[in-house]
């Protein structure tokens, strides 16, 4: 009930639709709603007390726009094949069918013009573990990793875990406000290193590599004999008509070298079903990926599986209703924060429903513990994704209008009482 208390009249009419108290006892309860495909995605759904990790991490007067979790219901063809999964009483150990193994293969090649051949697919847990895989088994002891910076936090550990050396590559914004890679410097820095860790499309920046960008980066990997780890979890939200290019794809040389790692946790939203995989189309490599398992890295859920395979054979309608969604939240929070908030400043992320929000100009040491505290409003920390970005930090703007409006009039209000 404390979060109710804190909204302004605009954010109460989405608090309606975020809570339903019981006639009688007065209980807040969660609003039912209808998976159907043609659901309304500006509908608000409870997910406080269901275990959910973006909205038990803070109090339950804190608005939660941080972690890479949508508030969006599931597409339809993915609901009803767990349901008819849990017709089945038996769920035990499972692997990947083979029907599972063609339907990705069908859409590497329609989406990406991607060869991969069904047996080249390695099935995980997550994509976090994929990484650490590669990271132990792929890599000379003590040989160092590079990194483009600022990135994704479990990209930056990941070297830490296995005692191998971090080297950041830095980005910078031009004047048009992309990041283009620093092939001189890139060129200059991977004598240095053995493997190169690449998020693409990249978190948190939502920068699109074009495939003359990434040809220049793999050809550069296959001169000085660099792994290549390519982080491609975002490949499937892309704005303003993008198409994305797996690195791997560019050429045999770079794809002989390189892990691909993917899932659809994050396009369809099923973070929580645990099912990502790897394109190796080296076998040696992929047979020395395989044994960094080391009893660490568990085979994947069997309900993941099937949600999987419906949300890349069938949940295309759906996925495609969200990304136009996600395009206007986006383009309402780029004038938003051009138009309300003159001390913070965003380039408009190409891919990923994240802003990476400057807040230098508000002259506020730590703004995301600044806006938890003073605004209830919890983003994340741009400390994490560099040492240098503590003045930075990420927005999740995956979620319903309403969501995102109290947000930004939460943090707009607190700016002007400070």
């Amino acid at each position: 009930m404390a979060r109710l208390a804190v909204m302004s009249n605009l954010a109460l009419q989405a608090a309606r639709w975020l809570f339903m108290a019981h006639p009688v006892s007065g209980t807040i309860a969660p609003r039912f709603f209808e998976t159907s495909m043609t659901m309304d995605l500006n509908s608000v759904h409870q997910r406080l007390h269901t275990g959910s990790k973006k909205w038990s991490q803070y109090p339950e007067d804190v608005l939660p726009m941080w972690v890479a979790d949508m508030d969006f219901p599931v597409a339809e063809p993915i609901v009803q094949a767990l349901t008819a999964r849990l017709q089945h009483p038996l769920l035990g150990y499972s692997v990947a069918q083979d029907t599972l193994r063609q339907t990705l293969v069908a859409h590497l090649a329609q989406h990406y013009g991607w060869q991969v051949k069904p047996e080249e697919l390695v099935f995980l847990p997550g994509v976090e573990p994929g990484v650490n895989m590669a990271l132990n088994a792929l890599v000379p002891e003590g040989s160092g990793v590079l990194v483009q910076t600022p990135n994704y936090a479990p990209l930056l550990d990941a070297p830490g875990h296995w005692d191998l050396p971090r080297i950041d590559l830095p980005f910078h914004a031009d004047a048009n406000g992309q990041y283009p890679t620093d092939i001189d410097a890139l060129q200059g820095v991977l004598p240095k290193v053995r493997a190169l860790l690449l998020s693409n499309p990249h978190n948190p920046l939502g920068k699109v590599f074009d495939a003359q960008e990434l040809r220049a980066i793999g050809d550069a990997c296959v001169q000085n004999d660099v792994l290549i780890v390519s982080d491609e979890i975002h490949a499937d939200i892309l704005f303003d008509g993008r198409r994305h290019t797996p690195i791997g794809s560019l050429s045999p040389a770079i794809a002989d070298r390189t892990v691909t790692l993917m899932s659809a946790s994050k396009a369809w939203n099923i973070a929580g079903m645990k099912t990502a995989f790897a394109v190796i189309q080296n076998p040696d490599l992929r047979l020395r990926f395989n044994a960094g398992r080391l009893g660490l890295v568990d085979s994947v859920n069997a309900l993941g599986l099937d949600a999987t395979q419906a949300a890349y054979s069938k949940g295309a309608p759906w996925l495609a209703r969200v990304i136009a969604y996600l395009q206007d939240n986006r383009d309402y929070l780029a004038n938003a924060i051009k138009t309300r908030f003159p001390g913070i400043s965003m380039n408009l992320p190409q891919s990923t429903y994240l802003a990476w929000l400057d807040c230098s100009g508000l002259d506020i040491e730590n703004p995301q513990q600044f806006f938890l505290n003073e605004a209830k409003v919890a983003l994340s920390a741009g400390h994490e994704f560099g040492d240098d970005c503590g003045q930075f930090v990420r927005l999740n703007f995956g979620c319903p209008r309403s969501m995102l409006e109290e947000a930004l009039a939460r943090m707009e209000r607190s700016l002007r009482r400070s």
